[in-house]
């Protein structure tokens, strides 16, 4: 099968389009031909062996594994023997640790559920990743209520878009920050209210906020505790150690805290979740661009300027 595989860390351009062995599916596993898959932050992490974190996950020296993606949306090619809720043909969306930007992918049952009915494959694969994120950061560790006020920083990215759109179903009032280009589109997905970071720091507004989550890793616990209601939460998706280890302890000072989201495949329960909101209209996809299997480098490159509007996908 095609796919883009690398054997060093470093830039996209480590990246190779080549012809390798499909993947063996075990017994609680089901092949799925992939059609289109996304772009994360994660999958750039992994690229570049940065944060050391990511070599952790990776590996230390070099990737454990030659495939990159980590979101896909296809059909159920075969089954393995003991998989019980899938058969070939169901159209299924789901998330893995590696491997999605290739023809096919082989997952365990436990990390699929059949795509939501009204989302095209390419809206499916949008989903997983960013929008588990999103709906850990609010629901499990925010525990955002009706009435919270919550802030996303980087409202207009892959994990800011379901944010903003899973807070407002919350019944939270809900603050975006994002550039000047997006200030509509974020607004039209259920903002309150949209500041344009490039004109107004929040932190300097007087607003008091239960639930600052920074869904781009751009600001620190410190510089945002003056935005923060006296029990306020900050929750960021800067995963590297040290950053997470002085947030953490100056959460031990007073009563506002600092909660670092390390990155999590989603589980089915989170996924069912996010394809009731999907099946309902609640929740949309925000698709950036397109590109195809053997223009990943590309699209890594995309990512990497920091300026993408929802999510990067890639067709298969």
């Amino acid at each position: 099968m095609k796919a883009m595989v690398y054997h060093a860390y470093g830039s996209p351009a480590n990246l190779e389009f080549a012809e390798i062995e499909m993947p063996v599916v075990k017994d609680d596993e089901v092949l799925v031909k992939v059609h289109a898959a996304s772009v994360n932050w994660l999958d750039w992490h992994f690229l570049a062996g940065s944060p050391i974190l990511a070599r952790l996950m990776a590996g230390l020296r070099k990737p454990k594994n030659q495939v990159l993606g980590i979101d896909f949306a296809g059909q159920v090619a075969s089954i393995g023997a003991n998989v019980t809720q899938f058969k070939p043909g169901n159209e299924v969306f789901g998330a893995t640790s590696h491997g999605c930007f290739a023809e096919y992918v082989s997952v365990s049952e436990d990390k699929i559920v059949k795509k939501p009915r009204n989302l095209t494959f390419k809206e499916a694969a949008a989903v997983p990743g960013a929008g588990s994120t999103a709906l850990r950061a609010l629901r499990d560790y925010g525990q955002v209520q009706p009435g919270h006020k919550v802030l996303i920083n980087g409202a207009s990215g892959g994990v800011g878009t379901f944010a903003v759109q899973i807070a407002k179903a919350k019944d939270a009032g809900v603050t975006g920050v994002c550039s000047t280009r997006n200030l509509e589109m974020v607004n039209a997905i259920g903002a309150d209210k949209v500041i344009d970071y490039t004109q107004d720091d929040f932190t300097h507004n007087g607003e008091r906020y239960d639930l600052i989550f920074d869904a781009v890793a751009k600001r620190s616990f410190s510089s945002c505790q003056s935005a923060l209601s006296p029990q306020g939460i900050f929750i960021t998706t800067d995963f590297s150690p040290l950053l997470a280890f002085r947030g953490v302890w100056k959460s031990f000072v007073g009563n506002k805290r600092m909660i670092p989201l390390r990155p999590k495949p989603p589980s089915n329960q989170d996924l069912a979740f996010l394809k009731e909101l999907l099946e309902s209209g609640i929740v949309k996809s925000v698709i950036d661009k397109t590109y195809t299997l053997n223009e990943v480098p590309a699209a890594l490159g995309h990512l990497e300027t920091g300026h993408v509007r929802g999510k990067l996908i890639i067709t298969v």
